[in-house]
């Protein structure tokens, strides 16, 4: 075992754990949270088993879930618009928390992939990444208005 898949199962356990608690508990709005958050674990945790492992198809699952994450959580937000409003989820604390470990990850599986075509790949995945937790969180915590106006 090597320091980048003990990384992986911290990640994998501390976050993917939490998650698995939160969808098995408590309101519909904590679950909802707890499903985008699971694709935020999930990825840098992928990202990490693939430089331990030396699997570069273990990134190209990680670009996969990242971009069919946060749309997931998109339409459970927009399929639960109405239960969502009585109650609306506020995770920005998590959702930076998140953030805060994929932009741990990629910068440092960048410096030792160093440049080239993979660290292209790895950078596209961080953005998609933060950017659709950050975008799904919004969604989740009472939407953009602009959209709801027409």
């Amino acid at each position: 075992m090597n320091g980048w898949i003990l990384a992986a199962a911290v990640t994998l356990g501390g976050g993917v754990g939490a998650t698995v608690w939160g969808v098995a508990t408590g309101p519909l709005r904590r679950r909802v949270v707890a499903q985008n958050l699971c694709t935020a674990f999930a990825c840098p945790a992928l990202l990490l088993l693939s430089q331990g492992y030396d699997r570069p198809s273990y990134v190209d699952l990680a670009l996969v879930l990242a971009l069919l994450g946060p749309v997931g959580t998109l339409v459970f937000a927009r399929l639960l618009a109405d239960d969502l409003a009585e109650d609306p989820p506020s995770a920005w604390g998590l959702t930076y928390a998140a953030a805060a470990v994929g932009a741990v990850v990629v910068p440092a599986l960048c410096v030792a992939v160093g440049p080239s075509r993979a660290m292209a790949k790895l950078l596209v995945v961080g953005v998609l990444l933060i950017g659709g937790n950050v975008v799904a969180s919004r969604a989740l915590s009472g939407g953009f208005p602009e959209v709801r106006r027409g």
